[in-house]
């Protein structure tokens, strides 16, 4: 580690932190209909979409209307994303003349974008036109983070009312997270990606010469817009099969930094929005410093991890940090971070390949996926996720002192408590059945490309990466085929909607309650004490559900690795 690496990270967060309280003040402005400074041109328009919609601001739905909307909106953006890519051949904007998409890669990739996760079984280079990188895999970064985000509003509305039966109405939220909030960010940063050497056009790949006399065909395409909204939107998928360790994805230094704070962005500003709408932005700052505090030891682990190197390449008199697979215009410690904040957030969009990290660097990305994305997370999805442990984490304050749990002066009782524990236990459940069922089943087997521990976490981190809903992967695994694009599928599916729907009965539940007013028996939940109980809950609930696994995995290689052992 060197100290130009810490500035370069301390940089970063300080940065981070300046952007919360003014996009928390907008965004709460937005989803409060407050006029905001796009407001006059775009007030007619999002008018004219509650017409054709059938709704309008002012209506107001049941947590159960509400996330009948939200599933059916997702459906129907599934359906339309499978028709384009088996369809593609058909279609114009196909310059490379790309076939239609094979029926079980269709399905995972229709599954990946609507819910966020961006997992990528294919090269977008080779394998999907313009229009369908456009018209459907864009589209659904913009809706799919628009959804998570109207997700995480709804739960604040419910810690915000009282004795209430709605929770407001996905179609207002939907469309006012997309046209105030992630279209406008979008053109600005399209247009800085532009200018920094991101290619944005339609016309067709580029035949070159190179120096040897050789011919090679340069992809190209509208870039700049897919990138601008994969990250800000934490969806992650790459318009080329690198991303963004891609010199067209990711030019240089200032991209990356651009890039980096793009993905922590609107879930950091979450939190003040949240701080704001229930009356305290203390609340909001609690929760920022709990995601804080495991995102700062995560960066520690894992820039120590890759600039100690890996020690078998140290035995042949090689001394350094690991370098494998990283790009030399960014280095370890914006490599190790990169890979630190794509996991914590559910991006996934990598600058450098994880699966040439060492085991405990590579630990840290599984880690924080297994944890639920909690720190900073998805758009909404990590902020709703980390909801679910604060109702945990009252809970357990409620048992140690006697008191019935309280949070925000609502009383916590078993209902909100068993919806938390299905939030948090679906996502084991969907990453280990899975990874324990593919280590065993030859055809499974024959798509890893090694052995040992680390084949182990090649189709752990898959599973993992999938129920989370992050989109990233350790390189050795082949995961096109039936079995993997199937139950890949399957594990997307699981961990974001077995998610979304007890955060709105949730929602519902405590919008109904009437608020309990402050006394000297309160927890209070906005000082020191309660961002330690948070963090102690996420890492307790997080090691008892997945730690055991890690260990067959990165702590076994890495303790190979230390005896000279390889696999």
């Amino acid at each position: 580690m060197t100290i130009n690496g810490w500035i370069q990270i301390l940089v970063y967060c300080g940065i981070l932190l300046l952007l919360v309280k003014p996009l928390g003040g907008y965004m709460y402005r937005v989803f409060s209909g407050d006029r905001t400074f796009p407001s006059p041109v775009l007030v007619p328009i999002e008018r004219g979409l509650y017409r054709l919609a059938g709704t309008s601001e002012k209506e107001e739905q049941h947590w159960a209307v509400y996330a009948t909307g939200m599933l059916l909106f997702n459906l129907a953006g599934f359906l339309v994303l499978y028709a384009l890519q088996r369809l593609q051949g058909a279609l114009p904007y196909n310059p490379a003349g790309m076939s239609a998409v094979e029926p079980g890669l269709a399905f995972n990739t229709a599954v990946s974008f609507v819910t966020n996760t961006n997992w990528q079984n294919y090269g977008g280079e080779s394998t999907m036109s313009y229009l369908v990188q456009m018209a459907g895999l864009n589209v659904q970064n913009f809706v799919s983070a628009a959804t998570g985000i109207a997700i995480a509003i709804a739960l604040i509305r419910g810690f915000a009312r009282a004795s209430g039966r709605s929770i407001g109405n996905f179609w207002v939220d939907l469309t006012r997270c997309t046209l105030y909030v992630l279209l406008p960010l979008c053109i600005v940063l399209t247009l800085a990606y532009v200018w920094l050497g991101i290619p944005q056009t339609l016309g067709p790949y580029v035949e070159a010469t190179t120096l040897e006399g050789a011919k090679q065909t340069i992809a190209l395409g509208p870039v700049a817009s897919q990138v601008a909204v994969k990250m800000l939107g934490t969806n992650g998928g790459g318009f080329f099969n690198a991303n963004a360790a891609h010199p067209f994805e990711n030019p240089d230094a200032i991209s990356n930094l651009i890039q980096m704070l793009s993905i922590f962005a609107i879930g950091a500003a979450l939190t003040n929005v949240f701080g704001r709408m229930v009356g305290s932005e203390r609340q909001g700052w609690a929760i920022l410093a709990s995601m804080g505090v495991l995102f700062l030891v995560g960066v520690t682990v894992c820039y120590w991890a890759e600039a100690a190197g890996n020690p078998l390449v140290h035995a042949l008199g090689i001394d350094g940090g690991n370098m494998e697979g990283k790009e030399t215009r960014f280095g370890i410690a914006m490599s190790a971070l990169f890979a630190v904040i794509t996991t914590a957030a559910s991006c996934g969009a990598v600058n450098a390949m994880h699966d040439s990290f060492t085991a405990l660097g590579g630990m840290i990305p599984l880690i924080n996926m297994q944890l639920g994305e909690v720190i900073v997370g998805g758009v909404g999805a990590g902020f709703y996720g980390i909801l679910m442990f604060v109702v945990v984490a009252v809970f357990v304050a409620g048992l140690m002192v006697g008191r019935t749990p309280e949070y925000l002066g609502k009383k916590i009782e078993a209902k909100e408590v068993k919806m938390a524990m299905l939030a948090i236990l679906c996502l084991p459940l969907a990453m280990l059945i899975f990874t324990a069922i593919a280590v065993v089943l030859p055809s499974a087997v024959a798509s890893m490309a090694n052995g040992g521990p680390h084949g182990f976490s090649e189709v752990l981190y898959a599973y993992t990466s999938a129920a989370a809903n992050n989109g990233s992967a350790f390189g050795g695994l082949s995961g096109n085929t039936p079995w993997y694009n199937i139950t890949l599928g399957l594990g997307m599916l699981m961990g974001r909607f077995l998610v979304i729907i007890p955060a709105l009965a949730i929602a519902g539940s405590l919008a109904a309650k009437k608020t309990v007013p402050a006394s000297a028996g309160t927890f209070p939940t906005d000082g020191t004490l309660f961002v330690g109980l948070l963090v102690g809950v996420i890492i307790i609930v997080g090691g008892l559900t997945f730690f055991p696994s890690l260990a067959v995995g990165p702590i076994v290689e890495h303790l190979a690795m230390i005896h000279g052992q390889t696999f």
